[in-house]
Parts: structure tokens; sequence; C-alpha cells
């Protein structure tokens, strides 16, 4: 019995037809709006009246940088002003490109230009171009050449070059409001780009999915749509999305941080000026936002110490000591268990009283160290150790101190030009009230008008 022929691989026999993939743009993108009146949010900016919008009408469009956290919009703002400005546009990303880049953006504005077309050139992540890079666009945005229009979430102030400031607008983007996110949620949820009316968000869900988007579009359009694809639809082929698919498909929130950047200072500031401001609940709820979004706990550790010499001092003397033992266990333990000696010292230092008495002391000393750079030690404070040193007067009318009642010698410690100069003046805040008053009676002692 003959087998039957094998199909050989390299048959001329036509193969089955191949099914391909369709690929289908994320939400985001499908959504993103095609006009001004679409856009939503930064209504100081866009809005009747708006900033962008007067620029816009008056043009031609000035170089800018857009700044603001992720999802406030301001990709879909600088292609938006772009295309109502009739501009070409070249979009480059700061992550991978380079000089390179730029001079292929140059060649092809310059084509433009000699067609009468004016030529934007969008950068996204400005802030991740080195200092050459943003050196080397500078001529083309004073000569026109270029419309810059930079986005970034980082602030402008720290990782913009001076001179490229100065020949841009500085806009700030913030992030959107809650009815700002609804309304993308509910246009996302009707609209034929987005989800069609198939698709239906409960009240509670969507309460979630915006406080978990935090101001976010762009989360907030991912998590919808995670959300109805991992929705069962109902008999009637309507898929409810429901809190509980919420939870699962987010799980948790992702804090917005960067441990360079803006966000990173914002957040530590916040946490040292709480504690300085004696408000322990506020400190404990910044000091989880810097460790739940990943915020280096050594990082948070040294700020505490420096917190405990510069606000808390002599006020409380515990609190530097403590300070140091926090960063020392925190160094030892690691992340996840070392939260909890950051939080007792935060709580311990936020709860104690406060005085900056060295820091206001150190700086008067230096303000009259600059008023008065030559002043001389004493004689009878120097160092007598050679038989020259002797002979100069080095030491010479030095009075020891434990040689006098108290342990106080009348004499003068300063240089001549300084006799008197106060520069502790100390508070009355806890244990430093005590040391206040003795300031006072030793100054005294030391003058020779107290002897007690």
């Amino acid at each position: 019995m003959e087998r039957p022929a094998q199909r050989s691989l390299f048959s001329d026999d036509p193969s089955p037809p191949r099914t391909e993939a369709v690929v289908v743009a994320p939400l985001a993108a499908r959504m993103r709006p095609r006009s001004l009146d679409e856009f939503v949010g930064q209504r100081e900016l866009v809005g009747p009246g708006g900033v962008l919008r007067q620029l816009l009408e008056r043009g031609p469009l000035p170089s800018m940088i857009l700044w603001g956290p992720p999802g406030c919009g301001k990709t879909t703002l600088a292609l938006l002003l772009a295309e109502l400005a009739g501009s070409a546009v070249v979009s480059l990303s700061a992550v991978d490109s380079g000089v390179a880049e730029l001079r292929a953006a140059r060649r092809d504005a310059m084509r433009h230009r000699a067609a009468g077309r004016s030529t934007v050139l969008f950068v996204d992540e400005l802030h991740r171009w080195s200092k050459a890079q943003q050196d080397a666009v500078l001529p083309h945005v004073e000569s026109g050449l270029l419309t810059l229009i930079g986005a970034t979430t980082e602030n402008p102030g720290f990782e913009v070059i001076a001179p490229l400031r100065s020949r841009v607008r500085l806009f700030h983007l913030w992030p959107l409001e809650d009815a700002d996110l609804r309304r993308i949620v509910e246009r996302a949820l009707s609209d034929d780009r987005g989800l069609g009316a198939g698709v239906v968000l409960d009240e509670a869900a969507e309460t979630l999915l915006l406080r978990w988007a935090g101001g976010d579009a762009r989360s907030a359009l991912m998590l919808l749509d995670l959300a109805a694809s991992a929705t069962e639809p109902d008999a009637d082929g309507t898929r409810r999305i429901s809190l509980e698919v919420i939870e699962r498909v987010a799980q948790r929130p992702i804090l917005d941080h960067d441990r360079a950047g803006a966000n990173h200072y914002d957040v530590i500031s916040a946490l040292i000026k709480s504690t300085r401001g004696s408000d322990p609940d506020a400190a404990v709820f910044w000091l989880a936002r810097a460790l739940e979004a990943g915020e280096d706990p050594l990082f948070v550790a040294r700020r505490l110490v420096i917190l405990a010499a510069e606000d808390i001092g002599l006020a409380e003397p515990q609190a530097l000591p403590l300070a140091v033992a926090t960063y020392q266990a925190t160094h030892v333990l690691g992340w996840p268990e070392c939260y909890l000696p950051l939080c007792e010292a935060t709580l311990f230092l936020a709860l104690a009283p406060k005085s900056n008495s060295a820091l206001v002391a150190y700086q008067a000393a230096k303000r009259d160290l600059e008023q008065h750079p030559a002043v001389s030690v004493p004689l009878h404070l120097r160092n007598a150790v050679t038989a020259l040193d002797r002979a100069e007067g080095h030491g010479q009318g030095y009075r020891y101190a434990h040689d006098f009642p108290g342990g106080v010698a009348p004499q003068v410690h300063l240089p001549e030009e300084r006799i008197g100069a106060v520069y502790y003046e100390g508070s009355a805040q806890g244990a430093e009230a005590t040391l206040v008053e003795r300031a006072a009676r030793l100054r005294r002692q030391l003058m020779g008008a107290d002897s007690k």
C-alpha cells in the first residue's frame, strides 16, 4: 500500500493565506484632541482669551517650553499649535536624538523656508538634552529658522541652560482637575474613536479611576482601556466596569517621582517644612509619599540629620543624636524595614521644640568675618610652642579657666575689633531656655561684671 505523497516544504503549491494582525492604537492616542476646542484643561493658556490662543491668532508662533507633569497635555498642545500655525513639524525625542538629528532638522527647515513655510522643532523630554545639544539649537532659534517647542516634566530653571531660556517663552501646565479628567473619560466612552457606546463605567469605579490617575489623562485612559478589556459583556453585550475591576487591573496607584527631578525636591521640601512647622501628621504624610514613591531612604535620613541641627538644635539636645542614630539604622536595615526608625525620628523632630540659634549664630559670625577679614587672634590666646613665640608674647596673660571660681576666667576671647559682639541669642524653647540664661550670666563673668 502506497503512502500518500507528502507535500514538500518547497512545493510550488500556494500556501494558506496569512492572517495579518490588526494593530490598534492605544486609547490615549486615539482620543488625542484634533483642535483647541477639543483640548481639555489648561484653560488659562488655551481657553477663550488664553495666552496661547492669542499668540496663535496674532502670529507668528514664538519658541516656547511647555513644562508640566506627565499626562497634562504638553505633546498634544505642541502638535496642535504647530498644525494650526501651518508649520511643518520635525519631532525629536531628547532621549535618543543628538546633534546629527538637529543638523537634519536644520536642513529640513531650510527646504521648508525656501518653499515659504515655517518649521516647528518639537523636542520631547527637552531636559534630557545635554548642554552641548541645547547650545547647538540656539542660533537656529535666534535666527527664526526653527521655532522650538520643548516639552519637559522638569523645572526649566534647573534643566535648561540660561541662554536658551532667554530665547523662549515658558508656560507652566498643571495636573488636570477631576472635572477635566471626567470629561476626557466620558468622551472616550461615547466617541467612536474611543470605546464606543457599549462600555459603561460605574460611578464608584469612575471615582477611583480619577483618584488614581492623579491629574494624568494618559494614565486615566490607559486604566480605562485595561478595565474595558478585562470586563466580560452582559447578555445585551454591554461591558459594565465595576469598582472591583478597576482595583484589579490597577492594583495600586503609581506615585509620580524622580529622584533627580523637581518632584524629588518638592516632596522633600514639604517633608522638611512640615517637620520644622511642628506638624507631625503632615510630616508623616510627606515621609510616606517620598518613601512609597521610591525615594532613597538614606537621602531622607540625611535631611533629617540636617533638620535636627538647623531647626531644633539646643532646644532639644537629643534631636541630633537621634537623627544620627536613625541614619545608621536606615543604613543597617535597608528598605522596607527602615521606614520604622525614619517615622519615629520624623515624629520626634516634628514634636520637638524648635530653635535655629546655631544657624543664626554662625551666620552672624560669618557676616562679621566678611566685614573684618583681617582680624588677629589675641596674643594671650595664641599657642606658645617655641622660644620665638614666647618672645613675641604668645600666651602671655592667659588666664587658665579652671583656676577661677565656676571655671570661668574674666578675660576677652574675641579679637580686639569685635569685643562685646554677641552672636548667640538662643531661644526660650525647650531646654535652650536654661542655656540662654546661662549665656547671659557667663558674658557678665567674662567681662568681670559678675563674679558668681
